[in-house]
């Protein structure tokens, strides 16, 4: 797991070395171990090097195969990389490196740009054809690896952060009206492949972009899972199915020359993956969870259960407790390590913990991704007798932040849209072919949107943050496929994830099972007060604010004076998700 940067020029200068070396300190947190640089005429890459796989420097990168004329930046893992080596070698490659790195740069010269398509895992790359100065460009189908881009007239940079495109300098960092009423429509949601900045796009999930010398592009979306009934099963072979693809993608995420932890919420996702690594055999196995201090009334641990699955599955546990006095210098940093502002008040508690986790190990699995898969949350039972042609309404009642006119009421003049742009964004979603149902439109949007740019997205800033590597079983591909094509009255029975219940029945305890769902409790966000009450107040008083002038100050002011009480419709603080964006923009410099 990684970081990198570069620039490719089109206009027949040199890239420029300087801005790009201004790139290297804001990735180095993603790879504090090593660094490399690499210019040739048109192309300059910079890398920072978290060692995973191959820990010698015959890893390192830029990665530059002489013979093949080929120079590679990658961020990620490649699951199957030995079983694609020995391929590859078959076929008459030389290798001088035991890394993945290694393999996706010879797997592209075998095989092209839909190389990508034999790789099991998660990954962003970018590749250089030094003679014919082409540039390849992909990401992984879920978009669990980021890849920013910053275009100009005869110059493309590109980054695995949005703050290294800042850094470099020459870009737009005014605010996208766009992405903002998707932002606080959508959940803090900026679907690819905008960004909340004009100036930053990012490459979208499951799409490898190919550039020519002379601008030309060729852009290719290479995967979508199909929620089609193609696969005439029984209820049990449905449960047998998922409990064996789910084995093999934690089986898979264990593939690494370091030890691999998994972070334990108490929930049944992350107790089913500690659950079947034991079961395959791994001992001494490392977990870890956070508590927080109880607030407003709500409990901030679940340690109880997640005590329970360490006990009875013999791990290495370690139980981390935060003090609220503790939260506000983290929520700073924490906005700090955000690519683009997200609302979830889990993102402090995972950088938290993995501040923590980053000290025993540098590899974790997660159970993120399980909810939107496999139709775990609340608001999917809601939709599944639905008809269609209501969908897209049925949709924003029980996800939208808020309505379009309350949107307006809440922006200055000059941030208001006429249209409604995420109804449009979510009513051409659903338009696509391939989800006759409106509970599997709903979760295909949320699979292939809503998930990556915010929960996968989250996931990936806080713990690179920190140089923690975390995988996700539940977004293995195949896995999601599966789960797509698994008819919904088995994802939403038993209140929600009935067919992932079944299959962990005899693996994980049913004390677990059939527990009512937690989320990631951080209550001093969730009900703001004190020393964080003030920060978010401050942030939105200061004059950066008010020169941007986004929000009515009446609205401002009527949040501030009751912070806790107003709430989106997933239940978000409303004053947490207006302050953030001013909080993250302030800390960018930026708008």
């Amino acid at each position: 797991m990684c970081g990198f940067g570069g620039e490719f020029r089109l206009d027949g200068r040199a890239a420029d070395v300087d801005a790009v070396a201004r790139m290297a300190p804001c990735l180095h947190d993603r790879g504090p171990d090593s660094g490399g640089h690499w210019a040739n005429g048109p192309l300059a890459l910079t890398h920072r090097r978290l060692q995973i796989i191959d820990l010698s420097e015959a890893g390192s990168q830029p990665m530059v195969d002489e013979e093949l004329g080929l120079v590679l930046v990658f961020n990620g893992i490649i699951y199957n990389y030995e079983q694609l080596r020995e391929e590859l070698k078959a076929a008459g490659y030389r290798f001088f490196s035991t890394s993945d790195t290694e393999v996706v740069l010879k797997a592209y010269h075998r095989w092209g740009a839909r190389c990508v398509e034999r790789f099991l895992g998660m990954f962003a790359f970018v590749i250089g054809e030094v003679a014919t100065a082409r540039l390849v460009l992909g990401r992984d189908r879920l978009g669990i690896k980021p890849l920013y881009l910053s275009e100009t007239p005869g110059r493309l940079r590109f980054a695995s952060t949005l703050p290294a495109l800042v850094a470099a300098g020459d870009l737009d960092t005014s605010v996208d009206p766009v992405a903002l009423h998707h932002y606080l429509t959508f959940h803090s949601v900026v679907p690819a492949p905008r960004t909340i900045l004009n100036g930053v796009r990012k490459l979208p999930p499951a799409t490898v972009r190919t550039i020519e010398p002379d601008g030309t592009t060729d852009e290719v979306l290479y995967w979508k899972p199909e929620a089609s009934r193609v696969l005439d099963l029984s209820d049990e072979e449905w449960r047998e199915r998922t409990l064996a693809a789910l084995r093999l993608a934690v089986e898979r995420r264990m593939v690494a020359d370091v030890p691999v932890g998994v972070l334990l919420s108490g929930g049944l996702d992350s107790s089913f993956v500690v659950a079947l690594l034991a079961e395959s055999g791994q001992t001494g196995l490392q977990t870890f969870s956070i508590g927080f201090e109880d607030a407003g009334g709500e409990s901030g641990n679940e340690f109880v259960y997640s005590d329970l699955v360490a006990e009875r599955f013999g791990t290495d546990h370690h139980q981390i407790r935060i003090a609220t006095r503790n939260m506000v210098p983290a929520v700073d940093a924490a906005i700090g390590a955000m690519s683009e502002p997200m609302v979830s008040h889990d993102c402090v508690a995972f950088y938290l913990l993995s501040e923590q986790v980053s000290q025993h190990v540098k590899v974790v699995q997660s159970g993120q991704g399980a909810d939107e898969v496999f139709a775990g949350y609340d608001w999917y039972p809601p939709l599944s007798d639905v008809p269609r042609r209501d969908a897209v309404d049925a949709y924003r009642n029980v996800f939208f932040d808020r309505t379009h006119s309350a949107l307006n009421d809440l922006l200055q003049p000059d941030w208001r849209l006429s249209t409604d742009v995420s109804k449009a964004f979510v009513q051409a979603h659903f338009a696509v072919p391939g989800a006759e149902d409106t509970i599997d439109a709903a979760l295909r949007i949320d699979t292939q949107i809503m998930l990556v740019d915010d929960p996968v997205k989250r996931v990936d800033n806080m713990t690179m943050a920190w140089g923690l590597e975390a995988r996700v079983p539940f977004l293995d591909h195949e896995l999601v496929e599966l789960a797509a094509a698994c008819p919904p009255r088995l994802k939403l029975a038993a209140g929600g994830k009935g067919i992932l219940k079944a299959a962990a029945r005899g693996v994980v305890p049913d004390e677990v099972i059939d527990r009512t769902k937690g989320y990631f409790p951080v209550p001093a966000i969730r009900h703001l007060s004190g020393e964080l009450l003030e920060q978010v107040a401050d942030a939105l008083s200061a004059d950066a604010a008010r020169q941007r002038g986004i929000f009515e100050p009446g609205q401002v002011g009527a949040l501030l004076d009751k912070p806790n009480e107003t709430r989106t419709t997933l239940g978000s603080n409303a004053l947490w998700q207006v302050g953030l964006l001013e909080m993250w923009l302030q800390k960018m410099g930026v708008g």
